[in-house]
């Protein structure tokens, strides 16, 4: 049984969604706003979210970006449904991070294959990611709810990873360097956590070019450092010594400028966490990702540590 969170401020409408999903077999939540949608994922993660777009004071665009800019809730999927069935609104759920859209009025089989289409994509990506071979987002939350529940109550850091200028870099090396790239990048964290000789380390890959290591404290500068070393290595095999000598590389930024990227940024967020202060996953989350703007804006490879 999957349990989902039915988001609408109409409350008839909301009430329906909720049925038809019942009936397919599912456990649902409603919520009758943006704010209290993500209240009720801070309290339980939905396996996914239906989600309308059309709302007052906070919409469905951003309660979707809110959630999808969160590492560790990025990977729950978004279903948008909408009264608006033109591509323009199309492109803007797509942009906010949905995984599906639906255009209201629709048929409850529609709503129904719809939802268990992105459950079994969820599913067969939730153990292992097959392009790093990590460990994905389950194991991930398994893995730091162990340490925090654990009786020794023993503090440990999260290292967060972001791949800096991966966009640019891959659209400007083509598809098979960048998979290449991503790839490698298992390995490389690997081989920093076996320097680190710590028992009980862990890698994994959230999804896309953001991976996690677990490690201690002591520990985690090191490894943060090391991870960068290997992941330079790794992209000058793949790339080549000539292409990496250069440094940079000539890409389009978010605003489609030409300019220069620098090669091989590893950036890296080390939270610190001690079990009897520790909020959440998404709090957790949260502020990697503010963290994470931080490294970037320090420049390529930069490290940010922070207590929780």
């Amino acid at each position: 049984m999957s349990f989902l969170l039915v988001v609408d401020d109409n409350d008839d409408l909301r009430h329906v969604v909720a049925q038809v999903l019942r009936l397919a077999g599912h456990q649902i939540v409603e919520a009758p706003n943006g704010k209290s949608a993500l209240l009720a994922v801070e309290a339980r993660e939905p396996d996914l979210i239906v989600l309308d777009l059309w709302m007052p004071e906070m919409d469905g665009l951003a309660v979707c970006r809110a959630l999808k800019s969160n590492p560790f809730r990025a990977r729950i999927p978004i279903l948008m449904l909408t009264a608006q069935s033109d591509l323009e609104h199309k492109v803007e759920g797509f942009e906010a991070g949905a995984d599906d859209y639906l255009a209201k009025p629709f048929e409850p089989v529609e709503l129904t294959v719809r939802v268990q289409s992105l459950l079994r994509l969820v599913q067969r990506e939730s153990d292992r990611n097959p392009s790093s071979g990590l460990p994905g987002g389950r194991a991930i939350e398994a893995e730091i709810a162990r340490r925090v529940g654990d009786s020794a109550q023993t503090p440990f850091a999260v290292i967060y990873f972001d791949l800096d200028h991966f966009k640019p870099y891959a659209d400007a090396f083509g598809f098979a360097v960048a998979d290449a790239t991503i790839a490698a990048t298992g390995p490389a964290l690997h081989r920093a956590l076996m320097g680190a000789n710590v028992p009980n380390d862990f890698a994994g890959h959230i999804g896309g070019d953001d991976f996690i290591a677990i490690t201690s404290i002591e520990a985690a500068q090191t490894v943060a450092r090391v991870a960068g070393e290997e992941f330079y290595q790794a992209v000058e095999t793949i790339i080549g010594k000539e292409a990496m000598a250069r440094g940079v590389f000539a890409g389009y930024d978010r605003e489609g400028r030409e300019r220069e990227f620098p090669l091989a940024g590893l950036a890296s967020v080390i939270l610190r966490v001690e079990p009897q202060k520790y909020q959440s996953l998404m709090h957790l989350g949260t502020r990697a990702a503010e963290l994470k703007q931080q490294a970037k804006a320090q420049g390529a490879g930069s490290v940010v540590v922070d207590d929780l």
